[in-house]
């Protein structure tokens, strides 16, 4: 008798531990880009307006930390603009960042001071300015190089209320 007793606990304990993995759902979370303010890059030589873009800003921890994770697509006129409270030096990652990126790296005086361009999404080696950064903006690669950003060019930045 016990031995049917331990037989019928096996198969209901095998038949109860199936796997019971739910269902896959297709929804995806989708992070959209929301403009906060607008930026324009100028030639340091010229004062001349090389582009003029859409910005999203992150200057609070959360913000700092997510920056462009999980993002599918960044526009060419679209940026993100990292506002930190002090110079010193930075260094950015692409963790969970799908999108491949230039980094671009400014002092308190919004000058470009370095870059780091080519970033490939998901690599997680450290990408560190040259010298002590305020300010790093973010835009699709090869942008930097499209627009001939050099050292020593500017940026100017207004918040939208």
């Amino acid at each position: 008798m016990s031995k049917y007793i331990v037989a019928l606990f096996v198969f209901f304990f095998v038949f109860a531990c199936k796997d019971k993995t739910p269902p896959k759902s297709d929804s995806k979370v989708i992070v959209k880009f929301k403009k906060e303010g607008v930026l324009s890059i100028k030639k340091a030589e010229t004062d001349s307006t090389v582009k003029i873009l859409d910005i999203e800003i992150a200057d609070d921890d959360y913000e700092v930390q997510t920056g462009l994770m999980y993002r599918t697509t960044l526009e060419t006129n679209q940026g993100m603009l990292f506002i930190f409270p002090d110079s010193q030096m930075r260094s950015f990652y692409m963790k969970n960042t799908k999108i491949p990126l230039d980094i671009i790296y400014l002092d308190e005086t919004k000058t470009i001071i370095s870059f780091q361009k080519n970033a490939k999404p998901f690599d997680e080696t450290s990408l560190p300015s040259a010298a002590p950064a305020k300010y790093v903006l973010e835009i699709n690669v090869g942008l930097s190089d499209a627009w001939q950003l050099e050292v020593g060019d500017k940026i100017d930045f207004e918040l939208l209320e």
